[in-house]
């Protein structure tokens, strides 16, 4: 593998000055007097130099339920703006960040330690989810006319009003997509945000409200609160005792975390939409175009150094073409540049936490004491940055070993071999995982059938993670322990929205005339029953 470093003592882009981490520490919700007297502050480590990033304040429990009233008053008004004025506003945001990308792009490097490609592919998906929802939401949460009780006397409309506070909690692989994707069809449905930013990328996020300020959006409307998840996503949840939280809460994360998310929703009565851990398999048909599958895998299991919740881990081709397909992915492998840059050069880049790389290694280091091989990495790379690992292919995996089925959230894929398509959606399903899966084969109706039997929230044919994921107009999120509900797509703006029955009676109300016996009534009612029956009505 080509290495690549950086040749500064410090990766702290050079633009990035005080006066910039305090304007955005700005919009950290605290004391809205001004007059908080904690000095309690947040300091993440950034992966390329293993140096402290910036201090930005922490909010308390009272300052969350304080911004959440807050956006509760906001969103009235905000609500009953026209959906031309809300969905100008995030136009202006879509513009504003195509056109300063590389701010945003420098500090998602900074705080989390991805290549830049990595990190541009962000813009790519923020900037879609835009201009999607901007131009097409007002479709998703339009009213729909339905027959009413008594047809032609009865008028009868589904409406969707906003849930009113929405309550975001984002992780730090994807500090942009992941929590802003989510805010912009949040707003444009109407209702106001709190987001919790990720204690290792606080800075993205908060760059980004500041940009959605110049971009038009109110002060109120949309709140970022700092620390801890157990105080911050407590207090957004709210309790039965302690009092109520936020409308919504949507989590992205660990499985672990988001159960105990899911059952503090459930207490409150509140919906959930969780997206969380997977495993993904991408499956290799004796048909496939192996050196076409082979880069497709490499791409979707080592982009963001393999931090993202779609990213494949489990490889399982048909022993037709193993040893073919076996020997490419190696030599693609191989060929990818490793490093750390603040440009294009590198193609993956440094893992975001010493946590993350202890996983990675103790999940390489135990499968091959177990007896798998390493066909290529498996090695720390120090010499080019404190969190650096090598993207590893390994054979040899078998069920006991953690690397099989367990979660590694780096780059790490493993070979398995079968014999048939039976058993390669059989090896697919293992586990109680079901994100994203990928189907490669010439015959793309036969994959698109096979696709139906993996049991993933998305399944990619002939790709491996990307073009599900970027179809924005469908939904993305997982079955089985990789979650609730939906992100993109209609149901992504929907979850954001209660449904309202709206029903309007003319002439006569419903039920019996005055003076008409019930059992005349009710034989009239039989007739109609039949009359309908016959007519084929509903």
């Amino acid at each position: 593998m080509t290495a690549t470093t950086t040749t500064t003592n410090s990766v702290q882009p050079a633009w990035v000055t005080a006066e910039r981490i305090a304007a955005w520490s700005g919009w950290v919700a605290r004391d809205p007097a001004g007059t908080a007297t904690s000095t309690e502050t947040s300091t993440a480590t950034a992966p390329y130099d293993g140096l402290a990033t910036a201090s930005v304040p922490v909010s308390s429990a009272s300052d969350v339920v304080d911004a959440i009233a807050r956006a509760r008053t906001a969103q009235v008004t905000w609500a009953l703006l026209p959906w031309a004025t809300r969905s100008a506003m995030v136009l202006r945001f879509h513009d504003l960040l195509v056109e300063r990308q590389d701010e945003v792009i420098d500090l998602i490097q900074w705080e989390m330690g991805k290549a830049r490609f990595s990190a541009w592919q962000e813009i790519l998906q923020v900037a879609t989810i835009a201009r999607h929802y901007a131009r097409h939401g007002r479709h998703y949460v339009g009213d729909n006319k339905v027959r009413g009780a008594m047809p032609g006397l009865t008028k009868v409309r589904e409406v969707r009003v906003p849930k009113g506070v929405i309550g975001m909690i984002s992780p730090w692989n994807y500090p942009l997509y992941l929590a802003v994707g989510d805010v912009i069809p949040a707003l444009l449905a109407g209702n106001g945000v709190v987001s919790k930013a990720d204690s290792q990328t606080p800075l993205t996020l908060l760059w980004t409200r500041e940009l959605m300020a110049e971009a038009g959006l109110p002060t109120d409307i949309w709140h970022v609160v700092v620390g801890p998840g157990a105080i911050i996503g407590d207090a957004l949840i709210g309790s039965v005792d302690g009092g109520p939280g936020v409308d919504h809460i949507c989590f992205t994360g660990s499985t672990p975390t988001g159960r105990s998310v899911g059952r503090r929703a459930g207490e409150m009565l509140i919906a959930a939409s969780l997206e969380l851990g997977g495993k993904n398999p991408l499956v290799v048909l004796d048909d496939a175009d192996v050196s076409k599958a082979a880069a497709g895998c490499v791409a979707a299991a080592f982009a963001n150094t393999g931090q993202m919740c779609i990213h494949i881990e489990r490889v399982i081709v048909h022993e037709d073409v193993y040893d073919a397909f076996r020997d490419a992915v190696v030599a693609a492998t191989e060929a990818l540049t490793l490093g750390q840059t603040f440009d294009y050069s590198v193609d993956v880049g440094s893992l975001a936490s010493e946590s993350q790389l202890e996983t990675v290694r103790s999940h390489v280091d135990d499968a091959v004491a177990r007896g798998a091989t390493v066909l290529a990495g498996g090695r720390h790379r120090p010499d080019l940055g404190p969190l650096v690992y090598e993207p590893t292919v390994l054979e040899g995996v078998d069920a006991d070993m953690p690397v099989c089925l367990e979660e590694t959230f780096g780059p790490v894929i493993s070979l398995y071999k079968v014999g048939s398509e039976s058993e390669a959606v059989a090896k697919a399903n293992e586990g109680r995982y079901g994100l994203s899966a990928s189907v490669w084969s010439r015959n793309t109706r036969a994959a698109e059938a096979l696709a139906q039997q993996v049991r993933a929230g998305s399944v990619n044919i002939n790709d491996g993670a990307a073009a599900a994921a970027g179809s924005i107009e469908a939904g993305m999120g997982g079955m089985g322990d990789s979650g609730l509900g939906r992100r993109h797509g209609a149901e992504g703006m929907r979850k954001y929205t209660e449904s309202q029955t709206v029903a309007t009676q003319r002439l006569v109300p419903l039920g019996p005339p005055s003076g008409m016996a019930l059992e005349k009534f009710v034989g009239l009612g039989n007739a109609q029953l039949k009359l309908l029956r016959k007519l084929r009505v509903r």
